[in-house]
């Protein structure tokens, strides 16, 4: 949404730019669906699969990172969330970051945080074609290109259909870890299955300590927690097209630290207190894994199945993402205008078909590497994904300086504890990238983070210098 559309809004009252209206869009989006897309957004393969690999580097510690993490995130959210109430709108991130840090950071924020759905659209097929080889084995990158083309089908017919299916990919993952939860508390106070015998919370520090692998190791793991976390962000992206975004969105966001808590917390330290952690290697899933160690075969292919739909979902969020990024930069003249277009069913044709291609460089991941596909994509996924939340708690406590300074309208949904919760978030997210660092196979992200900031700044200043009058270019805000 570009600052010229902004000031027409304002032209016809307040409660137009607040809203978002005006994109184009079709506000197709309910309370229930929001409410599970933002649900969902917490659950994918970060967990499904990328914790097999935390587990087995952490041990029963990874608890305890995935509960400090949650609680980051939370205060990411939050911060999010005020700036979503002060002028809720598609593509967010980008505009918060060009109207209170700078459009060179607008920039950045939109292309970069494109990139990452991009990225992690290939990351999430590569987990669905891996979820595959459970029952037929056939190659991955197979299954890789026709989930790609299958996902991109189903995002050219409308928003609403979008946000049904995440409705109901949500509903599934959140059922099965649920269910998962259950089944283990069976275990621990009824005593059935193969694990009975030895299924005991003490198992949480009996086999090693707490932190077998040293708080070293577990420090380690803090960029696969933090990929787990990636996508919550992305009710700020649905902004433009939600029903009633000033009821919805803050519902949603609050539901951040439950979601957590059970979801991640909860169904770890179930999973651990049956499954001695040492049971657990990279690249299985521990729900999947977890079932076959105590003896329900049926569990574990049923449990495959929802960790398939889970990474699909993923995927299908991607695509959705990716589309109205493209818009929205296009729409601010930092993009090619081809972009702007919309169907008239409200969606970003040519955006979302331009990133799927691009997704197809999955496909070309799991023919040369199969074995390494899905390492290979986490680190960057992770690096261009924090980046957003970087831009988020940066944008927000400029905004509050902004109030302050009585320039911008105070926001009804304020961030509770902050500009320090936000301070404290940006320093966390700092040691992540610090220990992405020391990791060998995450270097290689921050390897290729310098060469996609010189594309970027090269492309900004052409792009400048062909419009030099365009207000993206501008460090002036929109008008209020």
């Amino acid at each position: 949404m570009t600052s010229v559309r902004v000031d027409k809004q304002h032209d016809g009252g307040a409660a137009g730019a607040a809203s978002g209206e005006g994109e184009g869009y079709q506000r197709g989006l309910g309370a229930r669906q929001i409410q599970m897309i933002a649900i969902g957004g917490a659950i994918g393969t970060g967990l499904f699969l990328g914790a097999g690999k935390a587990i087995s580097k952490a041990g029963p510690s990874l608890v305890l990172a995935y509960a400090i993490a949650g609680l980051v995130i939370f205060f990411i959210m939050r911060a999010l969330g005020e700036l979503l109430m002060y002028r809720p709108v598609s593509g967010s991130f980008s505009e918060y970051a060009r109207e209170f840090v700078g459009p060179f950071a607008g920039f950045v924020t939109g292309w970069t945080y494109w990139l990452f759905w991009v990225v992690t659209g290939i990351t999430e097929v590569t987990a669905a074609a891996t979820y595959m080889t459970y029952w037929w084995n056939i190659p991955q990158w197979v299954s890789a290109l026709v989930f790609t083309v299958i996902l991109y089908g189903a995002n050219l017919i409308s928003v609403k259909l979008f946000g049904e299916l995440e409705f109901w990919f949500s509903m599934i993952k959140v059922t099965a870890i649920i269910g998962m939860i259950l089944i283990c508390a069976g275990i621990l106070t009824i005593g059935f299955s193969d694990a009975a015998e030895t299924a005991s919370m003490t198992m949480l520090w009996s086999e090693g300590g707490f932190f077998p692998k040293g708080i070293g190791g577990t420090l380690m793991t803090l960029q696969i927690v933090m990929f787990a976390f990636l996508a919550v962000e992305l009710v700020g992206v649905t902004a433009g097209e939600s029903k009633d975004p000033k009821v919805t969105l803050p519902k949603a966001i609050n539901t951040v630290p439950w979601r957590i808590a059970v979801f991640y917390v909860g169904a770890l330290i179930m999973i651990l207190s049956v499954v001695p952690w040492t049971h657990f290697k990279p690249g299985v899933s521990p729900f999947v894994a977890a079932f076959e160690q105590m003896g329900l075969g049926v569990g574990a292919a049923i449990v495959n199945f929802v960790v398939l739909t889970a990474a699909l979902s993923s995927c299908n969020s991607g695509m959705y993402s990716t589309g109205r990024m493209l818009r929205d930069l296009a729409l601010n003249g930092q993009g090619p205008k081809v972009f702007t277009r919309l169907t008239r069913s409200g969606t970003p044709l040519l955006g979302t078909t331009f990133s799927a291609a691009l997704m197809l460089v999955g496909v070309w991941i799991n023919y040369v590497a199969p074995g390494k596909a899905f390492e290979y994509v986490v680190s960057f996924a992770t690096i261009s994904g924090m980046w957003a939340w970087i831009m988020i708690l940066v944008s927000q406590i400029r905004y509050r300086r902004a109030v302050a300074r009585g320039e911008v309208p105070e926001s009804e949904f304020k961030a509770p504890g902050a500009p320090y919760t936000s301070w404290f978030a940006l320093l966390f997210i700092g040691m992540v990238i610090v220990m992405m660092g020391i990791d060998e196979g995450a270097r290689v992200s921050l390897y290729c983070a310098p060469l996609w900031a010189l594309l970027l700044g090269v492309s900004y200043l052409v792009l400048k210098s062909r419009n030099p009058e365009n207000a993206a270019f501008s460090r002036k805000p929109a008008k209020r």
